[in-house]
């Protein structure tokens, strides 16, 4: 498939697929035209790729752990090294640290809103928490 089709199917810019390729988190064939050409396991890719982005991960992080991680017919690919377990066991654990300081500042924000509208903390608390359900 065409990069277009690869980014509608993928709701991916054509920039990003090109970044991805820049990356070596994609690849493509040419075509004779120099048009760049993916196969069908690419969407499964790309939507791989966006996922590991929107847990933190950085690209070259990506790059080094997409080998190891199991093929869209669900057989393992190349085993991780010891050292990209623990690269990834410090991601994991600074994600964590990331959650932690949200709370806190949700904690926070909590009390100014309790404070501004002269409710008591815990029923702000609650409305916000109903509201975030809600979404």
């Amino acid at each position: 498939m065409r990069i277009g089709e690869l980014a509608r199917r993928t709701g991916v810019s054509e920039r990003s697929l090109r970044y991805y390729e820049q990356q070596g988190l994609l690849a493509a064939r040419r075509t004779d035209g120099g048009h760049r050409e993916y196969p069908e396991p690419a969407v499964d890719r790309v939507v791989l790729i966006q996922e590991l982005f929107a847990a933190g991960l950085h690209s070259r992080t990506i790059y080094k752990i997409l080998p190891c991680m199991r093929d869209s017919d669900g057989g393992p690919n190349e085993v991780a090294t010891p050292l990209l377990v623990e690269e990834l066991a410090s991601e994991r654990d600074r994600i964590d640290r990331m959650v932690t300081d949200l709370l806190r500042s949700r904690e926070v924000l909590d009390e100014v809103i309790a404070t501004a509208s002269g409710r008591p903390r815990a029923e702000t608390a609650e409305a916000g928490a109903a509201e975030a359900d809600a979404m």
